[in-house]
This record gives structure tokens, sequence and C-alpha cells, in this order.
């Protein structure tokens, strides 16, 4: 690690902050100085994302303050954080789905170049020379310089990305890529990453992590918001934790074993989880020749055949971007196939169904991008939990519906699933954590026991404790006889929940293996056909 003996290059102390009268921080501390990766754990809802919000310009603290090498700075904006070289890669991606991935970085780059000629910033603050001479030039000159940017980026990172694809064909682990791609461009020398690696596979983690140590080691300051204890342990040079607001602990992460930080972390052991073996039945889901094609035409899913059985779960591991985004669209309804079909035992081929047709009949939907998919973020909790029941009469027709009832059940949902940070049921689900959100649409997706369960990445970005509850919710819909298809770019996940697995890349299963399974057979099968 090489540190300096200046001032931080980012220190937040004092700061409190709260939402509609609830302390989200309270008196927090953080800093980061050149040279180092410094990794912020806590809970889901403990206050880590808030706090880098601060930092990042997208919340203005309560109480507090915020200094950028010993300067203070109170932010209005993030375009002003970005001007002093903050760039914040968001666990939920701030992308325009409609422009393409150069597209989308060029415009961040110009936000940044006008922040900076407006605040009459010196040069040398903002952004990188090629990136703003790239906003000098025409538009096309400037796309094409923007483009040879991110390739340069890309190929540094080790990352796969098409720069004329627009980000709605893009995988989440694809957007997650665009976002890092994005804050470098454009220049940021303090680089908050929240929940970088939670979708991507171990060795794509592996090789971010390292290039985070690179940049480290080149003088910027790395914050990395995680939950997996592994990456901090070999990554980071110190570790804050953070509980209910608070920041409760700084340790060398080396010098603290895992149980250590686990109980700073939720004041106790994580459960374990365990389960009995399978007794997998009927084939449940049977899916046959599935063919899927992106917008402009490229085939994502070239006849895919697998079958799901009641009692089990079929984990489907593999890089992101190998088409497990498109497989999980065609099985919910948001994208209908270009062929094939999605067999439901006892009820027929659906793929052109709808998705209320297929709720109707016991699909359960948790999709990886749950505010964008499963979630109204505006709304409230009781109408995002009610709302498949309202649909499907549960609550009277769509002329008289009957809240008294749906806020009645949604409350007992949020108990059961122990749902935290529920002030009022009437509170807009966009306030709460990652992981609170998560088991609020796996409480709505469960409240009718589901036949067929759908899950990408369900514990993308959850700490130990809410992965953990989400794991055994799936455990118990398999134990019930639910047939569970996994989607994960997690491979500990997979191995830890499927009773069989199957790979996939370029849009083809291209191996299954029973389990247990050694994680390397499962890799080697990655790489052999990537």
């Amino acid at each position: 690690m090489t540190v300096t003996t200046a001032a931080p290059a980012l220190a937040l102390s004092g700061v409190s902050k709260r939402f509609d009268g609830f302390p989200a921080l309270d008196g927090a501390h953080f800093s980061v100085r050149e040279g180092e990766v410094h990794a912020l754990l806590g809970e889901n809802g403990a206050g880590k994302s808030s706090l880098m919000n601060v930092a990042a310009g997208l919340y203005l603290p309560d109480e507090g303050e915020v200094r950028v090498d010993g300067v203070v700075r109170r932010f209005s904006g993030p375009l002003e954080a970005a001007a002093c070289r903050i760039g914040m890669v968001h666990q939920h991606y701030k992308l325009v789905r409609a422009l393409s991935v150069a597209e989308n970085v060029m415009l961040a780059a110009m936000a940044v170049e006008s922040q900076s000629a407006a605040g009459d910033r010196s040069a040398d603050k903002v952004g990188t020379t090629a990136s703003r001479a790239a906003l000098r030039t025409s538009y096309g000159s400037r796309l094409a310089r923007i483009r040879a940017l991110i390739d340069d980026h890309a190929a540094r990172l080790g990352f796969s990305i098409d720069h004329r694809r627009a980000v709605h064909t893009l995988s989440v682990a694809e957007q997650q890529r665009v976002e890092i791609l994005k804050a470098l461009v454009t220049g940021a020398r303090i680089l908050i990453l929240d929940e970088p690696t939670a979708v991507l596979t171990d060795e794509e983690a592996t090789r971010l992590l390292q290039t985070m140590r690179t940049l480290a080691a080149a003088g910027a300051a790395v914050v990395l918001v995680t939950h997996r204890l592994r990456d901090v342990r070999e990554h980071a040079d110190r570790v804050t934790v953070m509980r209910a607001g608070r920041t409760v602990a700084e340790c060398d992460p080396r010098a603290t074993s895992t149980a250590e930080l686990t109980e700073l972390i939720v004041g106790a052991a994580a459960p374990a989880v365990t389960r009995k073996a399978a007794a997998p039945g009927v084939a449940r889901l049977a899916i046959r020749n599935l063919t899927c094609r992106r917008h402009d035409g490229f085939e994502v899913l070239a006849n895919l055949s697998l079958k799901v059985r009641s009692g089990e779960i079929y984990g489907v591991a593999g890089v992101g971007g190998n088409g497990q985004t498109e497989l999980v669209e065609a099985l919910l309804g948001i994208e209908p196939p270009v062929s094939g079909e999605v067999i439901i035992d006892g009820v027929g081929d659906i793929a052109m169904a709808s998705p209320a047709a297929r709720q109707s009949i016991g699909v359960a939907a948790i999709p990886a991008d749950r505010y964008r998919l499963a979630l109204a973020g505006t709304l409230p909790i009781a109408d995002n939990y009610g709302v498949t029941r309202v649909a499907s009469g549960a609550y009277g027709s769509v002329l008289w519906v009957d809240f008294r009832r749906m806020r009645q059940e949604a409350a007992a949902g949020v108990r059961e699933f122990d749902v935290q940070g529920v002030r009022r049921i009437e509170q807009p689900a966009g306030l709460l954590s990652g992981g609170n959100a998560q088991k609020l649409v796996i409480a709505r997706e469960f409240a009718s026991a589901p036949w067929l369960v759908v899950a990408h990445s369900p514990s993308r970005g959850l700490d130990v404790r809410a992965c953990a509850d989400v794991q055994r919710r799936l455990i118990d819909a398999r134990e019930a006889g639910a047939a569970v298809l996994l989607v994960s770019e997690d491979l500990e996940e997979v191995l830890l929940l499927a009773d069989r697995i199957g790979v996939m890349s370029r849009g083809r299963l291209v191996a299954e293996f029973d389990a247990p399974v050694d994680r390397q057979r499962i890799g080697q099968a990655m790489v052999d056909h990537a």
C-alpha cells in the first residue's frame, strides 16, 4: 500500500441524515487516502450506501462535513462531486437504457466538463486530458474518441464490452462494467464501488479487484462497499464497519478473522443454510429449443433445452452476458422468444403468455433488477405487496379494491419475512435498503405457494444475514415441492443451493452436473466454451 501522510483524499465526519424522520445516518465517519483500498462493511440498511451517497453529492447531509484533500466541500449535486473527481459506481445503475454504451459514457463526460466550466475549476481537476480533448471536437470525433477510451480502459480491466450496444440489451453484469468504465473515463481519482463484485464470477471479481489495487498503487483512493468478506480480507488495506447508521469499528482486515468481522457486522454469527436431501418429482418446467434474439438481431439464446423438476433447485451458472438475462426474461414473459416452447406441467406451452397469466398459474418471479422489474419505488409498500393479488381479483375487482385487507396482509407479510426499515406500510418501497426490498419481493411472490420459482441473482448485494434468509426461502420452496430455477453469476450460491447445475455459454447449455460437483469442473466448462 502506498499511502501518503497528507490529508485523506476523502473524509466524512459527524454525518447525519434523516429520511421521513428516520435516521439513516447518525454521526457516521469514514476516510480514505490516496493509494489505498478501504472497504466499508455493514448489514443492508446499516447506512453504507447513504454515507457514500453523501460523499458523491446525491444526498446533502443534515449534519457533518465532507472534506476532499482537506478542504470542506458542500456538494449541491453529483456533478459537483464528479468535478472534484469523485466517481461512484452505484449498485443500481444510473444509465440511459435507450443509448449505447459509448453515448452513456460521453454524456457523463460532457456533464462533468460542463460542471467544471461553470464552476471555473482548474483543468487538472476534471477528467483526463484525452476525455477533455474528445469533448471539444465534432460529435462524430468525440464519440470515436470516447469509444477508444472505453476500449483502452476495458482492456486494462479485462472487460469484454461492445461500446456500440444499447444499454437495454446488456445483462446486469455488463451494465455494471459500463458504470465502472464511465467513472474511469471521466477521470475519477476517488472511486467508490457499491457492491462491484455482486454479479461477477470468481474470475471476473478477482480481475476487477486486482485492477482496483493497481489503481490504488497509481495513486487513486478506492472505496469498496461490499458484503463479500473474502474480497475484503484479500484486497482491502483497511475496513470500516457500520451498524444502524453509525460507524462502529475500523480495523485491519488481515488481522481480523472472518468470524470477528461477521460479529462486528451483524452482532452474531450468520445462520447456517441447511437442507434435506432432494426428492425430485415430475418435470414442472420443460424448456425446449428456446431461441431468443436481441433487438439488433443477435441470437442470445440458441435452441436451449432444460428441465426443472418439482422438489429440486436447478442452478444455471456462467459468466454474465451469455444469455442468462434473456432466458429469465423469456420465462417471465418480459421478452417473447423467437421460437421454442416453455412447458408447464398440467398447463402446456406458455412461451407467449403474459406475465400476469404466468403469475396466475403459480410462477413466482425474482428478477435481478428488483427496482426496474419487481418494484415501483415511488408507490407504498402495501401497493407493491398487493399488486399481483389485485390483478388476480383477490382484493375485489379493479373498480373496487379492498385496501384495508391489502394493507393488513402486506403488514403480515412484512412481519413474516422480516422486512426491516418499515415504519409504516404506506411508506414508499424505494426507501427500503436493497436486502429489504428483496425480502419484500419474495414475501409478495411467495404469498401464494408457487409451483415454479424463477430467481435471477436473488442474493445480489445482500449482507450475510439477508443472504442466508433469502436462500432459506428458496430451500423452503423447494422442500414444499416447488421447482426452483436459480440463475446466478455467484458460483458459491449455485454450489450451495443447486441439486443440478447447468452451465451456459454463448446462449447455449454446454454442460450439466449433479450436485455435489467440484467448482473447478464448472469453471472448466465455462472456459472450454467461452
